[in-house]
């Protein structure tokens, strides 16, 4: 049964995971949840919910969510955007989320953001990036590379409507249903400590395995970072994900690089090119009908798919009309390689001892007090 539940206009503290430590400054962070996406249902258990200009409002729950002319619609009723929290969590499309839920109109479909404290963020976080199961120090060490990255992009972003994205361009983050106590106790061990380097909070980037070297930041985003120089990693060579091996048709590998702006019609060849000191390919000679086209390795793994050629360390040969790529580690190769601070964290070294490998040059520093 649908109960219509009249809202107060309230100012509410969420209860925090990680309540209770007030020796640093308790940042906030927005998050993008969902973007250019149809619809939304929102539920929980004594929801708080305003309009754009503050109004209390008087809804039945669930609440379905749509985009509409003039902005969105609520059960039917048209508002310019939706403000909803509750004393734990409020429930978007069946996840749990802490903090404020925010939903307006974007350029195609809804927009929505979860406002929240950083180290309730963080918290979630930990079971979506790796386990919680893992040793603590690892879990620590990502606590620490999370909140240093989150700080990084919402003092980049503070104009923007949100700091960070939920999925693989930022962090991945789906809300509070797969919070426990091993990642409560990670991230409140590390409380409020972020990675500088030079006074200012590091783009702590990381990754999944590097595949025994981790990259140089400028071999795949252009411009060097001197604390991410790029270093060797024997940590990481004993899981499955280390090996990987794909098997692609020529004419798709074509249709897929045309559809990513790299012109080359009656494809008929690879050649790995030049490789960086980590081993991983630079660039490749595509050979077509109308002659070669070269491309970087960076471009080429994008093009075909992140999920697909996990890695620009590969080898490839062409093999009846198909490219077979063969390769080690998974991901961008830049920063902390998450397995290899697990077995490293296995073998007893702590999480200083691991943030000062992946990211050379940097200090473990609190942020501001209140």
């Amino acid at each position: 049964m649908r109960l219509t539940i009249s809202i107060l206009f309230l100012v509410i503290l969420l209860p925090s995971m990680t309540a209770g430590n007030s020796g640093f400054r308790q940042e906030m962070i927005r998050v993008a949840l969902f973007r250019g996406v149809e619809s939304v249902r929102l539920d929980g258990n004594g929801i708080l919910a305003t309009d754009e200009k503050g109004e209390p409002l008087r809804l039945s729950f669930p609440l379905e969510i749509a985009k509409t002319r003039g902005g969105i619609s609520v059960n039917e009723t048209v508002l310019r955007g939706l403000k909803v929290s509750a004393p734990v969590f409020v429930n978007v499309n069946g996840k749990g989320y802490r903090g404020v839920i925010e939903i307006s109109a974007a350029d195609k479909g809804l927009q929505v953001i979860n406002e929240l404290p950083l180290e309730d963020y963080l918290v979630g976080l930990i079971n979506c990036e790796i386990s919680s199961q893992w040793p603590m120090e690892a879990i620590k060490a990502q606590a620490v590379i999370a909140r240093s990255y989150a700080i990084f992009q919402r003092d980049a972003r503070k104009n923007a409507p949100y700091h960070l994205e939920s999925t693989v361009m930022d962090q991945v983050y789906e809300g509070c249903d797969i919070e426990d106590s091993r990642a409560a106790r990670g991230v409140k061990e590390t409380a409020g400590e972020v990675l500088t380097f030079g006074g200012s909070t590091i783009q702590a980037f990381y990754h999944s395995n590097c595949g025994g070297h981790t990259e140089a930041s400028e071999n795949v985003w252009g411009y060097k970072l001197p604390y991410l120089p790029g270093v060797a990693c024997r940590y990481c060579q004993n899981v499955n994900s280390y090996r990987w091996e794909q098997r692609i048709p020529l004419r798709k590998v074509e249709t897929q690089l045309k559809a990513a702006g790299i012109n080359i019609s009656g494809l008929r060849d690879i050649r790995p090119g030049s490789r960086n000191k980590s081993g991983r390919v630079s660039e490749l000679s595509l050979f077509g009908t109308r002659g070669k086209v070269t491309v970087s390795g960076v471009a080429l793994r994008k093009a075909l798919g992140y999920s697909i050629i996990k890695s620009t360390n590969f080898e490839l040969r062409i093999d009846d009309g198909d490219v077979l790529f063969s390769g080690s580690g998974n991901g961008h190769g830049v920063g902390l390689c998450q397995w290899g601070a697990k077995q490293r964290a296995a073998d007893g070294f702590d999480y200083r001892e691991i943030l000062s490998y992946y990211y050379p040059g940097t200090r473990l520093t609190a942020l501001a007090v209140d």
